[in-house]
């Protein structure tokens, strides 16, 4: 996979949230991606971002192109420094929450996206990577 170099939002307030969703939509449509996919990629965006804010208070939002092969897309990586998930396997299924939302946020993201890796420790805090490749 190529690296380049990416942009990174710290994750403190709400307003960030938007900051990123922004900056998410911004780079998802320069690399060619058409509304629907941007779409996609923007609202798991959104809740990723909004886990960060919700569950550990603070953390960042890193945003780079990626290609691998002959494939180009967007990689977004979300990480903080929070409680951690105890149980990944119940925090992936649909309708869990362990707040007031609807319990989409992980599994959501995860259908909306290609690819997800998710590693957590109780603790030590989470970090979840997630990329959608361009389909032509």
């Amino acid at each position: 996979m190529s690296i380049a170099l990416a942009d990174e939002i710290r994750i403190d307030s709400e307003s960030d949230i938007v900051v990123a969703r922004k900056l998410v939509r911004d780079t998802a449509t320069s690399l060619g991606f058409g509304l629907t996919d941007v779409t996609r990629i923007v609202t798991a965006a959104s809740e990723l971002t909004r886990n960060i804010y919700i569950y550990a208070g603070s953390g960042i939002m890193r945003c780079r192109p990626v290609a691998s092969d002959a494939r180009r897309g967007v990689e977004l990586v979300f990480e903080d420094k929070g409680p951690g998930i105890a149980d990944i396997s119940k925090a992936m299924t649909p309708g869990y929450t362990t707040s007031r939302g609807m319990g989409m946020g992980l599994p959501g993201s995860k259908r909306l996206m290609d690819e997800m890796d998710l590693k957590s420790a109780v603790g030590q805090g989470t970090t979840v990577v997630v990329r959608k490749w361009l389909h032509k």
